[in-house]
């Protein structure tokens, strides 16, 4: 038995070696330019063979990595959720569907490399899907659209299509730049992920507030 446990701890380690190299990796390099190999070895594994007898193919490593960060993620936006009750103020749905990635990447602490590799996997069309499926689609999620859509009831379908893709690649983009230049030592235009968060969602706001123009 003894065994047993002590080969299932050293799995379970070799296995969080393994995701936050290819996070890392991802992040920085694009998932396309980085193979499994390379994640072997940046994970320290003498194996190349490590990441497929760990998690089989690139899209069970990448499905894995957003698991890892969409569970917590998504266990603060039920909270958030559940605080706003059915409020009719579009500002409370959205900082339901901001603020829980700005939390937890303030929770983790610099550097962290999530928002960069998230953003690398919404860009690339063999992988998006996982993102999307596995973030994008949570029982939170749906049900902070489905509370900013009642505040919305007059904008068109195909505007509130449109807008919902903006503010996805807001979200997606603003925080993966924030956590490059924090890694990067750079300067950033808020101080914290909190006042980033506040920016967020006042520019969110606005877009889904703004006029439509007559066609």
């Amino acid at each position: 038995m003894m065994v047993r446990t002590t080969g299932s701890a050293r799995s379970a380690a070799t296995r969080e070696l393994i995701l936050a190299a290819a996070e890392r990796l991802f992040a920085e390099h694009g998932v396309a330019a980085v193979s499994n190999r390379q994640v072997s070895e940046a994970a320290g594994q003498g194996n190349n063979t490590a990441v497929g007898y760990h998690f089989g193919s690139k899209a069970d490593l990448i499905r894995a990595i957003v698991r890892k960060h969409s569970r917590p993620i998504e266990q603060l936006r039920g909270e958030m959720v559940a605080a706003v009750g059915d409020s009719s103020d579009v500002r409370d749905w959205v900082a339901c569907l901001v603020r829980p990635s700005t939390r937890y990447l303030a929770e983790l602490g610099s550097p962290t490399w999530f928002g960069r590799f998230g953003a690398q996997v919404m860009t690339d069309p063999a992988y998006r899907e996982i993102m999307v499926a596995e973030s994008l689609s949570s029982a939170p999620v749906l049900r902070a659209t489905d509370g900013l859509n009642s505040c919305l009831p007059d904008l068109p379908l195909e505007v509130r299509l449109e807008r919902r893709d903006m503010v996805r690649q807001l979200m997606v983009h603003m925080i993966a730049e924030r956590e490059r230049a924090l890694a990067d030592g750079e300067p950033t235009p808020r101080a914290s992920w909190e006042d980033t968060a506040n920016g967020l969602i006042d520019g969110i706001v606005g877009l889904w507030m703004a006029p439509v123009s007559s066609r």
